[in-house]
């Protein structure tokens, strides 16, 4: 009896200060549709390489605006997470407000840990001056995505690679039948998809802290959306309604991030799909922007465990082992090159619609954010303006320029 209940206390013993020693860290991500299938498939390996580090996941933010929204809250109210992710364009604000801190100290103390294991072009989108503040965990790229059986029922056999070449395939898949033959995603996080028509001229939409909205670009951005939006039909569709219905083999082509592929193809209906670069205004684009998110360190807990265990999940998650999961169950491309280059060796030549955004990367430019504190007021203008042209409210280009760029103006520090 002696025996068994002393095993019993060491048992007891043993359990209490496993539980003492067990540290629970918080963390924040976005788009619980596209990513819960992600951590869902990293959690297994994270808890067998660290039993002692429970992560307790927050309610997902609605978007990457959101997500800056909430951060800055939890700023004043002190209840900010350990690890939050955050869109590549929404960085810059929390490095500035002194809310995401600097990763270089932890960096400096790992002997094991490469800088050149991200792609260089990809750390750069975490790095301000000269420090690193986030690790970048995906990376995306807009595409093309092709219903192949509606397309080749209109007679279609042949990717597009401008928008001119978009305008008459819809105009080709209107005529025999199909509705709504084109989304595309103007209503993406960010005004992305007008920074990609911006950056495919090879025009920043802020250059030296300005606002190019009055620029030829931009209006050549807006005039070519509205030719789009009138010559297609387009249906104004929120965008989550539009993945479903292009999902269920309703629309002939959808333009949108690389992110939403593994989604995709989950809930694709009986079709053939292929992806396809993004086209281009009268030419293939110049640059394209850089989509995807980065893991930020933005805990306030002054227990040096805490601060460990934070740095230990964030630097799973975009290690190799964690980057790969982020091809397997979406379409990012992994910015880590062990993931790419090691772990997904086959992995592109078996799975060619994830490859398109790779071949992209050349293009790859910054995802742009605007400039002061009022920058998700000024992404909101951009929304509202464009909006304006889906909808047919606005037909005059150069009138409604104008009004952004004022609007934009009033917003901008000392406008």
């Amino acid at each position: 009896m002696k025996t068994a209940l002393s095993a019993m206390a060491l048992a007891l013993t043993a359990t209490a200060v496993m539980a003492e020693d067990t540290v629970t860290i918080e963390f924040a991500y976005p788009y619980s549709h596209l990513f819960d299938v992600t951590y869902e498939a990293m959690m297994p390996a994270f808890k067998e390489a660290h039993p002692n580090i429970d992560v307790k996941f927050r309610a997902t933010y609605e978007s990457y605006e959101d997500g800056t929204n909430t951060i800055l809250r939890e700023a004043v109210s002190g209840n900010l997470p350990d690890v939050t992710m955050q869109g590549l364009n929404r960085q810059q604000i929390l490095v500035d407000k002194g809310i995401a801190q600097s990763l270089e100290p932890f960096i400096a103390k790992e002997t094991d840990f490469a800088k050149d294991g991200y792609h260089d072009a990809m750390l750069s989108l975490s790095t301000f001056g000269e420090n690193v503040h986030g690790l970048p965990f995906s990376v995306s790229l807009p595409v093309g995505y092709y219903n192949m059986d509606l397309l080749k029922e209109a007679g279609v056999e042949t990717l597009p690679t401008t928008w001119g070449e978009v305008i008459g395939m819809c105009e080709t898949m209107k005529a025999n039948g199909i509705d709504n033959p084109v989304f595309w995603g103007w209503n993406i996080t960010g005004n992305w998809f007008m920074q990609a028509l911006m950056w495919s001229q090879d025009k920043a939409i802020v250059d030296n802290g300005r606002v190019t909205l009055d620029s030829p670009e931009a209006l050549a951005a807006m005039e070519q959306m509205k030719e789009i939006f009138t010559k297609c039909e387009m249906q104004n569709l929120e965008w989550k309604a539009a993945l479903s219905s292009f999902s269920a083999g309703e629309i002939g082509m959808m333009f949108w991030s690389t992110s939403a592929l593994g989604a995709v193809e989950r809930s694709q209906g009986e079709f053939e799909l292929k992806t396809g670069p993004f086209p281009g205004m009268g030419e293939t684009p110049k640059g394209l922007p850089a989509g995807g998110n980065a893991a930020m360190l933005t805990s306030t807990s002054d227990d040096p465990k805490v601060q460990e265990a934070a740095w230990t999940w964030l630097k799973f998650i975009t290690s190799g082992e964690g980057a790969a999961e982020v091809a397997k169950t979406t379409g990012y491309m992994p910015p880590n090159k062990a993931a790419n280059e090691v772990i997904l060796a086959d992995f592109y030549d078996q799975n060619p619609n994830k490859q398109t955004a790779v071949d992209q990367l050349p293009l790859l430019r910054d995802w742009l954010a605007y400039p002061g504190d009022n920058g998700l007021a000024i992404t909101q203008v951009i929304y509202d303006g464009i909006e304006r042209i889906v909808t047919g409210d606005t037909t005059d280009m150069k009138e409604l320029q104008q009004e952004m760029v004022e609007e934009v103006a009033d917003l901008l520090p000392n406008g």
